[in-house]
């Protein structure tokens, strides 16, 4: 697709992304989106994995053209002395750094905050590893799903009297990613506040996964401190907060339905047609509903299974209960919602396939995210890169001869 430059709010700024896979390259994904300049290293053979994760077209990741659009990429051997030198150079021009590699990796390369930090004050360092920079499991490799566990997520998620289950997506890598954007604009503030590029203070963001899946647990930690309670797996349901579940509908489809406040309660049992509910003085605050939750489960459940979905939910809203289809990807691309919100991008690949992207959150109202290219062929800007640095097209050429690009 033909590139678009439009200056976003991260205009002006430049991220060195070292990394592969998810949790690095999403975050550097994000500041991409918001208009910073985006140099990708890959390795020269292959490049990142996720190129070839998941589903394919021409033998390329349709997963890469989203984690990569806006990105530059550099092929760079950084296990040669003169691709290491390369990566310094680029760094040190860097705004933000963005690395997910195993703590130490970029120190035995001579390129790890503390040794670029002399040389540049201000340089901005986000770390992305499974279990920090610090403590006795640092040097462990870290991935999402270890992540999950132990930060907690896993063992809330899935039904009682069956094994934790996963999310169906990297939320692992995601939310810790999120924290690393998170924290990279905070010290960017700080940076731009204590001086500048050229004077201010850069600082290290040092983002565990476990510890960015912690930090979503709501009162986990005060509840068992406090009250002894260890929150365990609830299926559907919240726990303690009744009703809020899923149920299927008579035509095969699930929905959420949260009757959870008094008013909202009261309102869904008529609606039911369960005039006894809805009148039964036990029931009119959550603490006498959690000692019926089965019951009104049951009854809940019994009225969805005489109901379409579209039915349901029509009744539901009537009578401004908070209920909702839990929907598939086929739902989301036909749903008035997401297209009022413009939700999807119309894009091109190379060869003038059309292909859907999802559109950029958030939505700023003065300086939205755009999408200015699809994720890049592995070396599509070496060239450039180089150039940039006061490599000739010989020296280029000689660099590649070498293998180091």
């Amino acid at each position: 697709m033909e590139n678009k430059t439009v200056a976003g709010p991260l205009a002006g700024i430049k991220v060195l992304e070292l990394g592969t896979l998810i949790a690095g390259p999403f975050c550097a994904r994000m500041l991409g989106e918001f208009g910073a300049e985006v140099i990708k290293i890959e390795s020269p053979d292959g490049g990142d994995p996720i190129r070839t994760w998941r589903v394919l077209k021409d033998g390329t990741s349709l997963w890469w053209s989203v984690q990569a659009r806006n990105k530059k990429s550099l092929t760079l051997n950084l296990k040669s002395p003169q691709g290491r030198d390369i990566a310094r150079q680029l760094a040190l021009e860097a705004d933000i750094i963005i690395e997910n590699y195993r703590p130490g990796v970029l120190e035995k390369w001579e390129l790890g905050y503390e040794q670029l930090k002399l040389l540049k004050p201000s340089l901005i360092m986000v770390r992305l590893s499974g279990f920090g920079q610090t403590g006795p499991m640092k040097d462990l490799p870290g991935f999402g799903a270890i992540g999950e566990s132990m930060g907690g997520l896993r063992y809330v998620s899935g039904f009682a009297d069956r094994p934790p289950v996963r999310v169906g997506v990297s939320i692992g890598d995601s939310v810790a990613a999120l924290h690393g954007v998170i924290g990279a604009m905070m010290a960017l503030r700080h940076r731009d506040v204590t001086g500048g590029r050229e004077q201010g203070q850069g600082q290290m963001v040092d983002v565990a996964l476990y510890e960015s899946v912690f930090n979503l647990m709501e009162s986990l930690v005060p509840e068992y401190d406090q009250a002894g309670v260890v929150r365990e797996r609830t299926g559907g349901s919240l726990p303690g907060i009744v009703p809020s579940n899923t149920y299927t509908t008579g035509d095969g489809e699930n929905i959420v339905i949260a009757g959870n406040g008094d008013a909202i309660f009261k309102r869904l049992m008529l609606a039911m047609g369960r005039i006894d509910l809805a009148g039964d003085a036990q029931l009119a605050r959550n603490d006498g509903r959690v000692a019926r939750t089965a019951e009104i489960d049951e009854a809940i459940g019994a009225w969805c299974a005489g109901h379409t979905i579209d039915s349901a939910l029509a009744v539901l809203k009537a009578a401004d209960v908070p209920a909702g289809k839990i929907y598939s990807v086929r739902d989301m691309m036909s749903d008035p919602q997401f297209l009022a919100r413009n939700m999807f991008e119309q894009h091109q690949f190379a060869d003038g396939t059309p292909v859907k992207l999802p559109a950029i959150s958030p939505k700023l109202s003065a300086t939205p995210g755009t999408t200015q290219w699809l994720g890049p062929e592995l070396g599509q800007h070496n060239e450039e890169v180089l150039a940039s640095l006061g490599f000739d097209a010989a020296a280029v050429a000689q660099l590649k001869a070498d293998g180091v690009v």
